[in-house]
């Protein structure tokens, strides 16, 4: 299919930046610190096949599996005899047919042109509370997904450009913060009304054809230069294994074999352990978001991201296991914790082919927090998530404090959470001592402490890297590991890093997250960066 060249750029440029505008208007509109401050939302552009035509630069995590969730999503409104029409709009939080877990909310709305559908406008968002055992919806102690919170089936949110108030009020009545999920909810639908009016404009000045064959070259070209890409990779293997934590239960193992052959990559993770009755589950969508990611880190980044950077690339994630559990095995955690060490794991496996693109291990965790519980007779719930460091590369110290790999969220401002929450953030800063040791140094975590300023209220934390520090590459040194501490009544102990605590009035908690490993022997650093490294004590010392 040939076209006008000029035509299918602009075409192709519009596809981006139209996602890009659709984060905007979300995130303006939102009422939530976690999405209008913190920005854990985001948005693409799918074609009427659910092939992604684009994406803006938001969460990996979520855009790696939007994909997958569009097409299971619209398997199950067939399967159902939903049909859609114009202003139509589908939510779904179901992990196992959305790809994530129940916090993340999904809205889908289809694009017409005359009476065909041609494209979708999607755009998925973290909700801060949708309800379950815990406020934030992300219980360390779950051991099925209907103790995660609300779960909601494809249905239509908005039909013939009526919202149903119905749904709205179903998914807000089970959330102890009501009045921001559905703040929210409409600043989902406002993103994808802008999403559908740029697609509708596009193809009213470029007509039907040209759209379609702008979209076959994007994807044509992506997979042409991924392939070449990888095509300079030699033929060979990469395997690697790594365990994830969790209270009570030793060896959960994810295990992966990276071959590359010709122009194309098989991941294989077999050897990974059985789905667990445990929250660290990751649905496949969430497999394939790891993939994605890395795949990108690795090739050019330069290459648009749509569904021809996957063609090369074929995934076999057993079914039953850690990295594709069966419902309804609990996941919220799977999305966050156990897609960040996934990533490391495949960037671990991939160390055999391309050397010189791969740092150390990051911190390894999202370091969630969930804080909430009744004060001034309302419910209440507050959700972030806390930066690591990042490892060092060959030629570069890790950058520190910073949300890596598969999240891509801003801090929450310590001013908003005391305007909105009965809480204090009594401090925050680099974590000194936390970045591996090695001629190139990883990045420092962070130190967060939460002043609880309300009885009766509950926190959450679920976080990695307690155990098992974040790795070095060619003989540097780990990252430092994470730590929780709580302070009660002058006296401070340390507590587990995945549990729940009922906490009161005066009660602190410090996260200090996982800093990155290092790179290289620290024999090799040089004089001027040792003594930066005694001024900023970021770095590990003996």
């Amino acid at each position: 299919m040939k076209g006008n060249p000029i035509v299918s750029e602009i075409i192709k440029s519009s596809l981006t930046f139209c996602s890009e505008e659709m984060g905007v208007a979300l995130r303006n509109s939102a009422y939530s610190p976690n999405i209008k401050d913190r920005m854990d939302h985001s948005c693409a552009i799918l074609d009427s096949g659910g092939r992604l035509l684009a994406q803006a630069e938001h969460i990996p995590v979520h855009l790696g599996s939007l994909p997958w969730g569009l097409k299971k999503t619209l398997e199950y409104v067939e399967r159902e005899g939903m049909e859609l029409f114009k202003g139509d709009m589908v939510i779904v939080n179901n992990p196992y047919l959305s790809g994530t877990h129940l916090n993340d909310v999904t809205v889908i709305s289809p694009v017409f042109h005359g009476n065909s559908i041609v494209a979708y406008s999607a755009n998925k968002a973290h909700h801060s509370d949708i309800g379950g055992k815990v406020p934030g919806s992300i219980p360390a102690d779950a051991t099925e997904l209907f103790q995660e919170g609300i779960i909601i089936d494809p249905v239509k949110l908005v039909n013939k450009g009526k919202i149903d108030n119905n749904i709205l009020s179903l998914l807000s009545s089970n959330s102890r913060d009501p009045y921001q999920r559905k703040g929210d909810l409409r600043a989902q639908i406002a993103a994808n009304i802008l999403g559908g009016r740029r697609l509708t404009s596009l193809l009213s000045e470029y007509g039907l054809r040209s759209f379609e064959t702008a979209a076959e070259s994007a994807l044509d070209y992506s997979e042409k230069m991924t392939r070449l890409e990888i095509s300079r990779f030699p033929d060979k293997s990469g395997e690697a294994t790594d365990v994830m934590e969790m209270p009570g239960m030793d060896g959960i193992a994810m295990h992966v074999v990276v071959t590359k052959k010709n122009d194309s990559i098989t991941i294989d993770y077999s050897g990974t352990s059985a789905q667990v009755r445990a929250p660290i589950n990751g649905v496949y969508g969430v497999t394939l978001s790891a993939v994605y990611y890395v795949l990108k880190c690795i090739t050019d980044p330069d290459i648009m991201m749509n569904d021809g950077c996957f063609r090369p690339v074929s995934v076999n994630a057993p079914s039953g296991t850690l990295l594709n559990p069966t419902f309804p095995y609990p996941v919220s955690a799977g999305n966050t914790e156990t897609s960040m060490r996934n990533a490391d794991l495949l960037l671990r496996a991939f160390y055999a082919l391309v050397p010189d693109r791969i740092p150390a291990s990051c911190g390894g965790s999202m370091n969630n927090v969930m804080i909430g519980g009744l004060a001034g007779g309302r419910t209440w719930s507050f959700y972030e998530t806390n930066a690591v460091g990042a490892g060092a590369l060959n030629g570069r110290d890790g950058i520190d404090g910073i949300n890596c790999n598969m999240t891509n969220t801003l801090n929450t401002p310590a001013e908003l959470v005391e305007v909105y929450y009965p809480l204090a953030i009594a401090g925050y800063q680099f974590r000194e001592g936390s970045g591996g040791k090695g001629r190139w140094r990883g990045g420092a975590g962070i130190e967060r402490s939460y002043l609880i300023k309300s009885d009766d209220t509950l926190f959450t934390v679920m976080a990695e890297r307690e155990f098992h520090g974040p790795l070095g590459l060619e003989g540097g040194g780990e990252g430092g590991r994470t730590e929780v501490l709580l302070s009660h009544n002058g006296s401070t102990q340390r507590i587990a890093s995945k549990c729940t605590l009922s906490l009161s009035a005066g009660d602190v908690v410090t996260v200090r997250t996982a800093g990155g490993g290092g790179f290289g022997p620290y024999a090799e650093r040089d004089r001027a960066s040792l003594e930066k490294d005694t001024r900023d004590r970021l770095v590990a010392r003996d």
